[in-house]
């Protein structure tokens, strides 16, 4: 795909919202600003939707929400199949554009378009999902049916990290395949993806109202967490976020899968094969420029081996090539915004006032070319401790920090000690120990020798701890039963010796 991006005309433009089938401009006077992170550019505005135009995006979802519950399971299907090949059909543009909103690298960047395809090829599935059970003659002459059914309106409460895979991935294929339909709240950072994306829904034969995307600020997005006619919310973003959605939108009555922040560990034992391994932790720890909640922050080390460790890490993160998102030859693209630049790099400056050891630092890398872009280098903080908080609160950017421990156990204590539990990765050659580790850990997600441990899709995204809020997670069988509720159909008919009874049970057919 080479540098197409730079034979583009620089888009500076308004956008708008996406309701009942069409864009539509906004009425606010509040626009944020949308950068290609890559140069610091200002390519556009979006819009911060006002309450109105949000309620009529819901209410949008509403009124089409009959007719689409009542389509067919296999129609509704089909449309899916149809949605994953258009995502086939527009990949390279699609790949372009998380590049130049975002910027992932190109080979992140293909990746969050591909687990959009994912998840809506899981999708296509539904009606082998959503069967129920049956069993004939439960109770004397009486038969149980069970039917999953869809709920309603749901809202998507969108991050800006993955642009293609979370709105378009995980949320809306798994919704509206069941039969929902839904209001997508994407971030106002990393618009123009879903934006694009939606038009293929639409393309491809979803019916106007069943997918609807606004941007808007936390204001206007409360209204999802009360409004009478939103039945559920996904969300995926900050552990203090979520936890207010899941308290606020539970109390009214909805349902909630809220995915939140993490600080992943990796424990390494001395008998692990070290390159490998120190290639393993760079790709999890500097891919997507860390804006992910996979990411791998922390490497827990035995003493033995830290150093050995440590030299390989350092000297491989020194061959990464910084760059803009769309060159080919970039294996780390920026961080997505300025204001996100000036946390990662507070960030840094209190690891280093914490006193750990920063052997690589990234803070002062310059492209030449792109000297406004939003760059950040790999940063590598050796002798992080327990106290520091640069070693347990997420930091979202490219920044791993070193900890070394005396043994597994006292690693295992180091990981466990940590609030968050999305994922937990060991390096080892142990069979024993990797078995230990994967009934013992709190993560949710557990690799060995495995540096980012997010199964395929077919599998949920099980976090754990104040990583995740709510009863059932995204994907796998979890996404079905999250949007669909079963119903339960028990039937009696009479022989003629039963219709001359007057005498009828309490507990007539139940036991």
């Amino acid at each position: 795909m080479g540098n197409i991006v730079e034979k583009q005309e620089t888009i500076s433009k308004k956008f708008k919202y996406f309701v009942n089938g069409e864009y539509k401009e906004s009425k606010t006077e509040k626009y944020n600003e949308v950068y290609n992170p890559s140069t610091g550019e200002v390519e556009g505005l979006v819009p911060c939707c006002t309450e109105e135009e949000v309620i009529e995006a819901i209410q949008a979802a509403k009124a089409a929400f009959p007719a689409w519950s009542n389509t067919p399971v296999i129609k509704r299907s089909q449309v899916l199949y149809k949605i994953r090949q258009l995502i086939e059909e527009n990949m390279e543009e699609l790949t372009l554009l998380v590049a130049r909103e975002h910027g992932k690298v190109l080979d992140e960047a293909k990746g969050d378009v591909l687990k959009a395809k994912e998840g809506t090829e899981l999708a296509c599935q539904i009606p082998t999902q959503m069967m129920g059970e049956s069993l004939m003659n439960i109770s004397n002459g009486v038969d149980t049916v069970s039917y999953r059914e869809p709920i309603g309106v749901f809202a998507g409460i969108v991050p800006f990290n993955f642009p293609a895979m979370i709105p378009m991935g995980w949320m809306a294929p798994s919704c509206i395949a069941a039969g929902n339909t839904i209001v997508l709240k994407v971030s106002s950072a990393t618009p123009r993806t879903a934006l694009r994306m939606v038009e293929l829904y639409k393309e491809a034969g979803v019916p106007d109202g069943v997918i609807n995307v606004v941007t808007c600020t936390r204001k206007e997005a409360e209204i999802f967490l009360t409004h009478e006619d939103v039945k559920g919310i996904t969300f995926v973003g900050t552990t203090k976020v979520g936890k207010h959605i899941y308290s606020t939108a539970a109390a009214h009555g909805k349902r909630v899968q809220a995915l939140c922040q993490a600080k992943n560990h990796a424990l390494v034992l001395k008998d692990a094969a070290i390159e490998r391994t120190a290639a393993g932790i760079i790709n999890a720890a500097f891919g997507c420029a860390g804006e992910r909640c996979m990411a791998l922050p922390v490497v827990a080390v035995e003493e033995e081996v830290a150093d050995e460790l440590v030299e390989a890490i350092v000297r491989l993160s020194k061959e990464i090539k910084v760059g803009p998102a769309y060159h080919e030859e970039s294996g780390l693209g920026p961080v997505v915004d300025a204001k996100h630049k000036k946390n990662v790099l507070s960030w840094i400056e209190k690891g280093i006032e914490e006193g750990a050891d920063l052997v690589l630092d990234g803070r002062d890398i310059v492209v030449e070319g792109f000297e406004n872009g939003f760059y950040i280098g790999p940063t590598i903080f050796d002798n992080v401790t327990e106290d520091m908080t640069v070693g347990q609160e997420e930091i979202f950017g490219p920044v791993l920090c070193i900890k070394r421990v005396k043994s597994f156990e006292h690693g295992l204590e180091i990981m466990n000690n940590n609030p968050f539990a999305n994922g937990s990765i060991i390096f080892t050659q142990s069979g024993y120990y990797a078995r230990e580790f994967s009934k013992r850990t709190d993560g949710g997600m557990v690799g060995i020798n495995v540096g980012i441990p997010v199964p395929v899709g077919v599998f949920p995204f099980s976090g754990h701890k104040d990583s995740f809020f709510g009863d059932l997670h995204c994907l796998g069988k979890d996404a079905v039963r999250f949007f669909t509720e079963s119903k339960c159909v028990t039937t009696r008919w009479f022989d003629e010796e039963e219709k001359k009874n007057t005498k009828v049970s309490t507990w007539d057919g139940t036991m």
